[in-house]
């Protein structure tokens, strides 16, 4: 694997030098404490990783992957944040050798802000982009790690006319009775996605499966239909 010579040591000094550590408390009460932050607002990390993201145009997927689990790595959830937003910049580099990295980072330090992220934007594009990666979904949606269930369910959510309904659906119908409400709530935002290209197969699913799908799983797929 070639080494990227992106140096994080030197991001977080940048992320660190426009910090306001006043802010970290409620960043990290907004995630119910699950994770540290240094205090950087959104508008002002965007600014600094606006050129480590461009640095990523000129390397493999490789490269980008190691570069990923080593932002990971940090306790500071900004630098998770770059990680995420440079794997959906060139998310197009990546194939099946670094669905293995990308499964890591689902795996850990997992919670809605960067699963639901990796799910629709990277992992959704990397299946589309390579559909023998489809299998892994099929074995993903029966994960006992939840997160991963959930990518599985998500990985669709930006495919519009080009998802697979009957998948869609097949994997609603396996997780409905799924007692979290992460699962729940993400079967009814992936229907009421998929609402939106085919509202009357909703409608018709959801009439269908009325006994077995949550409250709401039921709510969220109708909200707009």
């Amino acid at each position: 694997m070639v080494v990227s010579r992106r140096d994080p040591t030197v991001l977080r000094a940048d992320l660190e030098a426009v910090a306001d550590p006043s802010r970290a408390p409620a960043m990290k009460a907004y995630l119910k404490g699950h994770f540290d932050f240094l205090g950087v607002t959104s508008t002002d990390r965007k600014a600094v990783q606006k050129p480590w993201i461009a640095a990523g145009k000129g390397l493999s997927g490789d490269d980008l992957a190691a570069d990923a689990l080593a932002l990971w790595e940090d306790p500071a959830r900004e630098l998770q944040y770059i990680a995420i937003d440079d794997l959906r910049r060139w998310a197009k580099k990546l194939g099946p050798d670094q669905l293995p990295a990308v499964e890591h980072l689902i795996r850990t330090k997992s919670w809605w802000d960067s699963v639901d992220a990796l799910a629709a934007h990277v992992v959704g594009a990397m299946v589309r982009k390579h559909p023998e990666l489809t299998p892994v979904m099929d074995a993903w949606i029966d994960d006992d790690d939840m997160w991963i269930a959930r990518t599985a369910i998500l990985h669709q959510l930006t495919w519009r006319e080009a998802a697979d309904e009957d998948r869609l659906f097949g994997y609603c119908v396996r997780r409905m009775d799924h007692k979290d409400s992460f699962i729940r709530k993400a079967i009814g935002w992936a229907l009421r996605q998929h609402g939106r290209v085919r509202p009357d197969a909703v409608r018709a699913f959801v009439e269908a499966h009325a006994d077995g799908l949550s409250g709401l799983s039921r709510r969220e797929a109708l909200k707009h239909l």
